[in-house]
């Protein structure tokens, strides 16, 4: 929810994670650098508010619901490349790590890193530097850091951040109608879109389509 801004001076921080006992303990951890502006408990408000508040930097699971983190931040990149986000994340994967990179992220911690670690990766995310947890540098992810254009393509390789949304939903069984509600768009624009992606992708069923979703980590199986 949106909370004044009582302290211009500092940076404005916005958090997204939907543990509200996260919420609190990453407010307490941050308060001395950062002002929180406001908080999100799923992606599709994490993109509302950063549009309404703009904040200079985000910190956001990836793993949040209705829209995860990875596709809230390319939504978000889409519409102003300025905004900073640096994922906090449980898994020490680097294909969540490589598509945040795709995606636009400015940092990645691992969850049960140190604190010092966040704040730095808040400081370098706003320097306009990427951060990313010492466990996380693998090569694959160095030639990522290293090579922007490289994120680039990868990110261009990708669904759409709005067929990315819409494939989680129906991965997660969300009728067309609950769909077209959670993404504000019609039922009949909802099947426009799957049938799109089945063609896109070369599926013929819903399953298939499901699949695919499991594939990309888009949902677990």
């Amino acid at each position: 929810m949106p909370q004044q801004n009582q302290n211009p001076a500092k940076p404005r921080l916005l958090l997204a994670n939907d543990h509200q006992i996260v919420i609190d303990g990453l407010r307490t951890l941050l308060s001395t650098e950062y002002e929180l502006c406001g908080s999100a408990a799923n992606g599709l408000e994490l993109v509302k508010l950063a549009e309404a508040l703009k904040p200079d930097v985000v910190v956001a699971d990836i793993s949040i619901p209705l829209l995860n983190g990875i596709d809230a931040v390319a939504q978000l990149r889409a519409r102003s490349e300025h905004i900073k986000v640096v994922f906090l994340t449980m898994h020490p994967d680097v294909t969540y790590l490589s598509k945040a990179l795709a995606a636009g992220a400015a940092g990645c911690v691992l969850k049960h890193a140190a604190s010092d670690e966040l704040l730095a990766a808040l400081r370098a995310a706003l320097r306009e530097e990427t951060y990313v947890s010492p466990q996380l540098q693998l090569d694959s992810v160095r030639e990522l850091l290293l090579n922007p254009a490289k994120r680039q393509a990868k990110a261009e390789l990708e669904l759409t951040p709005r067929q990315r949304a819409l494939l989680r939903l129906l991965a997660e069984g969300k009728s067309a109608k609950e769909i077209g509600a959670a993404l504000d768009i019609s039922p009949r624009t909802v099947e426009t879109h799957k049938y799109k992606m089945m063609d896109d992708l070369g599926v013929k069923t819903t399953a298939e389509l499901v699949q695919h979703a499991v594939r990309i980590g888009l949902i677990h199986p």
